[in-house]
């Protein structure tokens, strides 16, 4: 009795099922392993230094209109001179962490007048400027 090449000859394919087997049992050790690995101890570092604590009055720079159209500058209602206005409000901000100006125009000023005084808080490091209007302040009296 012959065989042809065909029916008896040596198969060429891959039995997988072994390396299937040796995948599920090292799938198996290492869900073991990995959660009794050490982590170490739980440290909590220090806080660092805060900076003095800071004042809750917010910094309102106020914009208005003085005799012969000359502009006046006040910082919480305090007069300010122009060319002091940007150390002053250095020297406020030195301490604060969140360097908020608001900006409170006269009626009677030009936008760039007003822009102007933006341009100055941002010079003087202040990181949001917000605008204070006639409904702003008329909401804030009530």
């Amino acid at each position: 009795m012959t065989t042809t090449n065909s029916q008896a000859g040596l198969s060429s394919e891959i039995n997988v099922t072994p390396m299937i087997d040796v995948l599920l049992v090292l799938l198996i050790i290492f869900m073991v392993i990995v959660p009794a690995i050490p982590k170490g101890e739980a440290v909590v570092a220090p806080m660092p230094a805060q900076k003095t604590a800071e004042p809750g009055s917010p910094v309102v720079l106020e914009v208005g209109k003085a005799p012969y159209g000359s502009v006046v500058f006040r910082i919480n209602r305090s007069p300010v001179a122009r060319k002091d206005l940007v150390s002053t409000l250095e020297a406020i901000y030195a301490n604060r962490s969140e360097r908020v100006l608001f900006v409170q125009g006269d009626d009677d000023l030009s936008f760039t007048q007003v822009a102007e005084a933006i341009d100055i808080g941002h010079a003087a490091g202040a990181d949001r400027i917000g605008l204070i209007t006639a409904a702003t302040r008329a909401a804030s009296a009530d």
